[in-house]
This record gives structure tokens, C-alpha cells and sequence, in this order.
């Protein structure tokens, strides 16, 4: 390779690369302009975990073979990572009605750094719920060990990259920011129940078997189980697939999302 390709090839990465954090960092500064979305990353996880979680772990986690609250605080942490990451997402719908999309697309960056530069600014208001989950968790007796939360703050970006790829096939077809809104809650809101994050899904079978493999979250929610539970008796009760399986699931999973989402949105803005 001669010094000038790797010079253009070493140009267009840092240009890349810049897109990435300058769209990152657009969001973040948007997210702490809004006290409205600050309290809901902080204030979901009451209801989620404090009111939902806790009615569950009241009435359906005794005679189990592990330890409800801490397998539903492992579910709850994943859960908020893709709703919050998912939801951040529809501000794509916003940037298309104030041109802030048309004026990134004739720029000559790729398609897939924007979309990932908004999928990692979106991830800043899904760590943000992480810590109101671990709050409200330790509020009802169920916390994490030191290195089990490092072990959960090292894949969450992988796991908000995954929600913000899937939350992408739907934003690429979607132009309203409240049908967008919708679309995000019924993805979302369908795989808490069906990819085990509150409720054991061992035994399911027939469609509601079928439905919980085709779904990230349940690969994403099994991965972060094998790695909270490692090395404990509970493990086998838990986890149900080998951690190099999930691990593969998801990043196949995500790649063909973020494709096909890209793709699709950016068709609809050539078609504006």
C-alpha cells in the first residue's frame, strides 16, 4: 500500500470517526437539556423494577431453583437498556423534520457512522437508567457484587447497540414521531415478557419458543446471566445457551438489523 492510500484511508477514518462522536455528542448535550427525559431514564426503573418486579417477586419467586430477585434485577437492567436505547432512537424521526438528516446524508461520511453516532448518544440516557434500576433494586434487598456490575457496564454498549439496530428497522420506514413512539413500545415491550427478562422462559414451547429466539433481547438477557452467574450453583437453572452462542446471536442479529435499517432510512431521505 503506498503512502498515499493509507493517508486518504487513515483521513476518511478519523472522518468517520468524528461523525460518530459529533452525532454521539449532539445527543448527549440534547439529553441533559431535557429534564423531562433525565427523570423519565431515572424514573422508569420504579415502575419496571420497583412496581412490576416487585409484585412478581412477591407472588411467583418462591420454590424457585435460584434467587428470583437478582435473576429479574439482571432482566431489568437489560430490559432498560434496550427500551431507553430503543426509544432515544425516534429523535432520528425529529432530525428528519428539521433537515439535521439531509444535511448529515450530502455530507461524505457513511450512512452507518451517523447511525451509530446516535445509537451511542442514546446509550448515555440507557446508563443512566442503569443506575436508577441499581437504586431501586438495592432499595428492595437485591444487589450486584463489584465485579458482577463492572462485568454489566462492559457489555452494555453491546447490548444498547443491539436494541438501537432493531429499534432502526422500524425508524427507517417511519416518519411520525409518535408512530415511531408506538412501533419502538410494541418491539420493545413484547420481548420483556417473551426473551425471559422477568419470567423464565425454559419451558416455553410452540410459537412463544420461536417468537423469544428470533428476539435480541433474549440473547442479550442470556449473556448477561452467564456472565452474573459464573461460577454458581444457580448457573444451569439460569442460562440456557453457551456464552459464545449468544454472544454470536447477537452480533449476527445486530449486523443484519443496522443493514437493514440503514439502509431503509437512508432510502427515505433520497426519496424526500
Amino acid at each position: 500500500m503506498s503512502t498515499l492510500e493509507w493517508t486518504r484511508k487513515k483521513s476518511r477514518l478519523f472522518r468517520e470517526l468524528n461523525t460518530v462522536v459529533a452525532v454521539m455528542a449532539r445527543d448527549i448535550t440534547v439529553f441533559l437539556k431535557s429534564p423531562g427525559m433525565v427523570i423519565m431514564s431515572l424514573g422508569m426503573p420504579l415502575v419496571m423494577m420497583g412496581m412490576i418486579g416487585g409484585n412478581l417477586m412477591q407472588n411467583l419467586g418462591v420454590g424457585l431453583a435460584f434467587q428470583f430477585g437478582k435473576f429479574m434485577l439482571v432482566g431489568m437492567l437489560v430490559n432498560m437498556l434496550f427500551m431507553i436505547t430503543s426509544m432515544g432512537m425516534t429523535s432520528l424521526v425529529d432530525d428528519h423534520e428539521t433537515d439535521f438528516n439531509q444535511e448529515m446524508l450530502v455530507s461524505p461520511v457513511s450512512r452507518y457512522s451517523l447511525v451509530i453516532g446516535k445509537t451511542c448518544g442514546s446509550m448515555f440516557g440507557a446508563i443512566i437508567s442503569i443506575a436508577g434500576t441499581l437504586i431501586v433494586g438495592l432499595l428492595m434487598g437485591v444487589t450486584l457484587i463489584a465485579s458482577q456490575l463492572l462485568l454489566v457496564l462492559a457489555l452494555s454498549p453491546l447490548m444498547c447497540l443491539s436494541g438501537g439496530a432493531l429499534a432502526m428497522m422500524l425508524i427507517g420506514v417511519i416518519k411520525n414521531k409518535k408512530t415511531a413512539n408506538m412501533a419502538v413500545t410494541l418491539i420493545v415491550m413484547p420481548q420483556m415478557f417473551l426473551s425471559g427478562a422477568i419470567i423464565p422462559i425454559h419451558n416455553s414451547s410452540g410459537v412463544l419458543m420461536i417468537l423469544s429466539r428470533l428476539m435480541p433481547m433474549t440473547y442479550c438477557l442470556d449473556l448477561m446471566r452467564a456472565v452474573v452467574y459464573a461460577g454458581s450453583p444457580e448457573y444451569s437453572s439460569v442460562v440456557m445457551f453457551d456464552p459464545l452462542i449468544n454472544f454470536a446471536a447477537i452480533l449476527a442479529l445486530t449486523v443484519i438489523c443496522l443493514m437493514i435499517g440503514t439502509f431503509l432510512f437512508a432510502k427515505s431521505q433520497k426519496n424526500r
